[in-house]
């Protein structure tokens, strides 16, 4: 029962396990006990609402990587009318969307996107320590002594903090890059790093996130399908076991962004 709800986005194994300890779950009218298992059927309640956790049992996993633009925000709805990610996707017809962590609306880049719950929180937990790289303009010359005190760590309003890696990569007149990786996914960690040393980021982009990289051909507001192979590596990084049937890919028609490798 767990691991469909976790697949599901419902919550995490512990969280699951937790709710079941207290008595949240309740399976056919009785508290839900660890081992319980679901079959065909089975009604299910948390905290006395209806779980339809049949559409987590069959769906298979897909994985979308998103290139997000700028002024786009990582939500299901905004009060303010601006742009959703979650609207430029293919439609589901069970179970939902979810991202893997966040980017905020004026970062653009690589937005790993999934519909299974278990796997996207498995790729955002902290102990994971999954790398996230970012190429960053800035505007100014940045000392060497600077850079090394981002590398060492500098006290933030929320802890410590530190890039693991910093790479200078060229730039015009003020315009300086820096490809910069960090193992974490605080809020806006990456520009309160350089803000804390008084450095003006200009432009923030995510190329990477674990062993996937934001593929060059893929432009901004679209997104690539992983295969049934990529998937398989995407979970054996995540120390996951895949136990399902292959995904089947959305048609055309239904895409409301088009995969630019099908182009």
């Amino acid at each position: 029962m767990q691991k469909v709800l976790a697949r599901g986005g419902v919550g995490s194994r512990r969280e699951i396990e937790r709710w079941i300890d207290e008595g949240r779950l309740k399976l056919n009218g009785e508290p839900v006990k660890l081992g319980d298992r679901l079959k065909a059927g089975d009604y299910l309640q948390l905290n006395e609402r209806v779980v339809h956790w049949e559409k987590f049992a069959i769906q298979p996993t897909r994985v979308l990587l998103y290139h997000k633009p700028t002024g786009e925000v990582v939500t299901r709805r905004d009060p303010e009318g601006r742009p959703v990610v979650f609207t430029q996707l293919p439609s589901l017809t069970t179970a939902r969307w979810i991202s893997v962590g966040r980017l905020d609306i004026n970062t653009s880049g690589l937005l790993l996107i999934t519909n299974n719950g278990e796997l996207a929180n498995k790729l955002m937990h902290p102990s994971t320590q999954v790398q996230r790289e970012y190429a960053v303009r800035i505007l100014g010359e940045v000392s060497d002594a600077t850079l090394e005190r981002l590398k060492e760590g500098v006290e933030l309003e929320d802890g410590k903090a530190k890039f693991d890696e910093i790479h200078f990569f060229g730039g015009e007149g003020a315009n300086k890059w820096y490809n910069v990786i960090v193992s974490e996914g605080r809020n806006r960690l990456v520009r309160r790093l350089w803000e804390s040393q008084e450095v003006v980021v200009s432009r923030l982009m995510r190329v990477r996130y674990g062993p996937v990289v934001l593929p060059e051909r893929l432009k901004t507001c679209t997104f690539y399908e992983l295969t049934d192979k990529e998937l398989d590596l995407l979970f054996e990084f995540a120390g996951l076991e895949r136990n399902e049937p292959v995904a089947v890919k959305v048609e055309p028609e239904t895409r409301r962004v088009q995969n630019p490798r099908k182009r």
